[in-house]
């Protein structure tokens, strides 16, 4: 049941305006990262780790947090737009699986925003002329880590497009999330806010620190967020009038 469901939310998404949002909108951080690096290379002389903070300072906090709340925002109001909710809560699945099918596939598009946010910083640090080979290890890190702490940041979105019906104001929160996540972050909170982690997963503050993120804690802090805000969801929707 749960395949069909997911297969129902790619079909409605096959055409969609989200995916220029996908393109787009890591272009810019991308582009403001590098012309930052490329203006202060008298103090940025880690290369591709530079070029990393560079890239995430503005990825992290402000275009992806957006970005993921426009995945969720108008992966529920495809149901509340066209009255989609009354055809699929009389069908006989549990309302749970309608929440994990929208939250697997905010996370495979949070998965793909990863990967194309990986190419866009190699493709930035070629241009850029970089001479050391890229740390293609420790991208995979950030990214698969980045996507993590993003899963968790799309079940609480999800969780928030339940109550609120707009489009608009979940995204505003995203984005409001995201800038609470910079200043938690900086005060070292960030492993235990929930729009913080992706920015700590990704290590946008100093990512040249071998170990700043330690593997195992983080994946279950992330796990478990994702394990109540999932339960939490499945709740929410099976007692609110939607």
């Amino acid at each position: 049941m749960l395949l069909k469901l997911l297969k129902a939310e790619r079909m409605k998404l096959r055409r969609s305006p989200v995916w220029i949002a996908f393109i787009i909108m890591p272009v810019v951080p991308a582009l403001l990262g590098t012309i930052n690096y490329l203006g202060n290379l008298g103090v940025l002389q880690s290369e591709w780790y530079s070029l990393w903070t560079q890239h995430t300072l503005f990825t992290c906090y402000f275009f992806l947090p957006i970005l993921i709340g426009v995945y969720c925002s108008y992966i529920m109001r495809l149901e509340q737009n066209n009255h989609n909710w009354n055809r699929l809560l009389v069908m006989p699945v549990p309302r749970g699986l309608v929440y994990m099918s929208k939250l697997i596939t905010a996370s495979l598009m949070i998965a793909l925003s990863e990967i194309w946010i990986g190419a866009l910083f190699i493709i930035s640090g070629k241009l850029c002329g970089l001479s050391a080979a890229p740390p293609w290890l420790e991208l995979i890190k950030w990214c698969a880590f980045g996507t993590l702490g993003g899963i968790v940041m799309a079940a609480v979105q999800l969780c928030i497009s339940i109550f609120i019906k707009s489009f608009a104001l979940p995204v505003g929160i995203a984005f409001g999330g995201g800038i609470s996540g910079l200043a938690l972050l900086a005060k070292g909170y960030g492993y235990i806010w929930p729009y913080s982690l992706m920015a700590y997963g990704m290590e946008s503050n100093a990512p040249q620190e071998a170990m700043t993120v330690s593997s195992g804690p983080f994946a279950v802090i992330c796990i478990g967020y994702i394990a109540l805000f999932t339960i939490a969801g499945s709740i929410l929707m099976s007692r609110k009038e939607l």
